[in-house]
C-alpha cells in the first residue's frame, strides 16, 4: 500500500507539470510572446502551489478523504483548462484574468496534493526516508512530463486531448486511493459516484476534443475552419471563404490567397531578377512553398534549399492537393531540398554559399523568433551570399511599424550589410516591408520573368518611395542579449490593435 502511495506521488507530479505546461503552451498560443507566458505562468503556478503547501497545514483532520478530493477538483478543473481558456478565448473581455485564475485555482489544489501525501505516509516512513521517497517519485515525475509534453502530447494529441486524459489520471488516483482507504473515508459510495461522473465527462471531453477546438475556432475566425493541427511549434489553421484561403498561425494571419502574390512577388523578384544567371538560392522560412514557387520562375536556378523549422508546415504544403495547387508543386520540385530544423542553428553550421537568400519568418512577436533578426544571426548569413549576391528580409510593416522596420534595417547594418529597404501594399496586410542586403551598391531590377501580377519596373520605382509618415529616427540594434526588435514590435502593434 506505501508502494502504491509513492507511485501516485509520481502520478500526480506527472499531471501537475503538464497543467502548467499546457496553461504555458496555450498563452503563448493565444497571447504571443511566448517567453513572457511561459515565465508569468510558471510564477504565477509555483506561488500558487506555495499557497496550496500553507493551507494544507490547516488540514488536520481525514487526511486521506481531503486528499481525494483534491485529486477529484484537480482532475476537474486540470482537465478542463484548456478547452475552457480556448472555447473564451473570444469572449471574455479580460482573458488574462481568466488565465490566470485558473492557472492559481490548480496550482493551490496541486500544492495541497504532497504535503497531504507526505502526512500520510509519515506513519510507514522514517521522516529521512519519507521526504527522499517522496521528492525523488515528484522529480521522476516532473522529468517524464517534461519529456511527454512536446514529444508526444502536443504532436499527436494537442492541448485540450492532453489536458482531459491528465485529469482522468487524476481523477483515478483518487479513486484508487479512496478504494484503497474506504473504511477511513465518510460516504465512499458518494465520492465514487461523484468521481465516476467527473471521469465520464472528462473522457467524453476527451473524445469530442477536435469538436471542442473547432467549436472554438469557429468563433475566432470570420470564416470557416478547414483545417486544424498543433505542431510541436505552433497552431496551424487554414479557413475558407467562397474564393479565398487564409493561413494563420498560433492566430496571426500569414497569407490570403486573394492577394498573397503581392506579397511573394515584391520578396522574391525585387531582388532576384537583379542576379544574372542565379543558380543557388536559399529560403529560410517560407515552408508554404509560395517564396519556391516564385524562385522556379527562373530557369537558371539550379536548387533551393528550403529551411524551416516545422514539418508539419512543409509537410501540409507538399501533399495537400489544394494547397500545393497553390505553390504549383513547388515542394515536389527535384530541385527543392527541404531541411526542418531552427534557422539559427543552421545557418550557423551552414559552409554553403548562395546567390540569393529569402528569409521568409514570422514577424518578431517573441524572443525565440526575435533571435532570427540579431546581428548574431545576420552575421552568419552574410557569409553564407555570394559577393555578388543579396538577401532580402520580410520586414514588418513599415506604417504601423517604423521602428521595427527600421531596426532591422539598422541591425543589417551593423552585421555589415549595404542595405535597400522598400515597401509594397498587400490589402490583407496593409503596407508591407522589405530589406535588402548586399555586399555591393543595389541596382534596381528593369526585367523580370513573365506572368507576375503585381512586380514590373514602375511598382518597383513605387516600393523604393518612402513617404514622410513611414520614415523613423535610427533605431537600436537588435542584438541577441538586448532583443530590443521583440519590444518595439510588441509596443507598436499594441497601440495599433486597440
Amino acid at each position: 500500500m506505501s508502494f502504491v502511495l509513492l507511485f501516485s506521488v509520481f502520478v500526480i507530479a506527472t499531471c501537475g507539470l503538464i497543467y502548467e505546461l499546457i496553461a504555458s503552451a496555450l498563452a503563448s498560443y493565444l497571447l504571443g510572446d511566448s517567453i513572457t507566458q511561459f515565465s508569468t505562468i510558471i510564477g504565477v503556478y509555483l506561488f500558487s502551489m506555495g499557497i496550496g503547501s500553507f493551507l494544507s497545514k490547516y488540514v488536520s483532520r481525514n487526511l486521506i478523504s481531503v486528499f481525494v478530493r483534491v485529486e477529484f477538483l484537480i482532475g476537474l478543473v486540470g482537465g478542463t483548462s484548456a478547452a475552457l481558456l480556448f472555447l473564451l478565448f473570444e469572449q471574455v473581455s479580460s482573458f488574462r484574468i481568466l488565465l490566470y485564475s485558473i492557472v492559481s485555482l490548480t496550482g493551490t489544489l496541486v500544492g495541497l496534493e504532497i504535503p497531504l501525501l507526505m502526512r500520510i505516509l509519515q506513519e510507514k516512513f522514517e521522516f529521512k526516508d519519507l521526504v527522499a521517497r517522496v521528492f525523488t517519485f515528484d522529480y521522476i515525475g516532473a522529468l517524464l512530463a517534461s519529456l511527454l509534453f512536446p514529444l508526444v502530447l502536443v504532436p499527436h494529441l494537442g492541448l485540450v486531448r492532453s489536458a482531459f486524459l491528465f485529469g482522468a489520471v487524476n481523477v483515478i488516483v483518487g479513486l484508487w486511493t479512496l478504494h484503497l482507504f474506504k473504511s477511513d473515508v465518510a460516504w465512499p459510495r458518494a465520492l465514487r459516484a461523484g468521481a465516476i461522473g467527473i471521469l465520464i465527462f472528462l473522457v467524453t471531453g476527451f473524445v469530442l476534443s477536435d469538436r471542442i477546438m473547432s467549436f472554438a475556432e469557429t468563433s475566432s475566425y470570420p470564416d470557416k475552419v478547414v483545417y486544424a493541427k498543433s505542431s510541436p511549434y505552433q497552431r496551424i489553421v487554414l479557413t475558407r471563404s467562397h474564393n479565398d484561403t487564409r493561413l494563420f498561425l498560433n492566430g496571426n494571419l500569414q497569407f490570403s490567397t486573394r492577394d498573397e502574390y503581392r506579397y511573394h512577388e515584391a520578396l522574391v523578384h525585387v531582388g532576384l531578377a537583379t542576379l544574372e544567371n542565379p543558380k543557388k538560392v536559399l529560403v529560410l522560412g517560407g515552408g508554404d512553398g509560395l517564396a519556391v514557387r516564385e524562385i522556379l520562375k527562373y530557369p537558371s536556378v539550379e536548387s533551393i534549399t528550403l529551411v524551416d523549422l516545422d514539418a508539419a508546415m512543409t509537410s501540409l504544403f507538399h501533399n495537400h492537393a489544394d494547397l500545393s495547387a497553390l505553390n504549383g508543386g513547388a515542394l515536389r520540385s527535384p530541385k527543392v531540398k527541404i531541411i526542418n530544423t531552427d534557422a539559427f542553428l543552421w545557418i550557423k553550421e551552414n559552409r554553403e554559399v548562395f546567390d540569393f537568400i529569402a528569409v521568409d519568418f514570422p514577424d518578431p512577436s517573441n524572443f525565440s523568433i526575435g533571435k532570427l533578426y540579431t546581428t548574431s544571426f545576420y552575421k552568419n548569413l552574410i557569409a553564407a551570399v555570394h559577393d555578388n549576391g543579396l538577401v532580402v528580409i520580410q520586414s514588418t510593416s513599415p506604417y504601423v511599424a517604423k521602428k521595427s522596420f527600421s531596426c532591422i534595417n539598422t541591425t543589417l547594418e551593423a552585421a555589415g550589410f549595404m542595405t535597400t529597404p522598400y515597401h509594397a501594399f498587400v490589402p490583407s496586410f496593409g503596407e508591407w516591408g522589405y530589406v535588402i542586403g548586399t555586399k555591393k551598391p543595389f541596382t534596381a531590377p528593369t526585367r523580370f520573368p513573365e506572368g507576375l501580377k503585381f512586380v514590373n519596373p514602375s511598382t518597383v520605382a513605387t516600393m523604393l518611395q518612402f513617404p514622410p509618415d513611414m520614415m523613423v529616427a535610427k533605431t537600436e540594434v537588435n542584438r541577441l542579449n538586448n532583443q530590443i526588435l521583440v519590444r518595439y514590435f510588441e509596443d507598436e502593434w499594441s497601440e495599433y490593435v486597440r
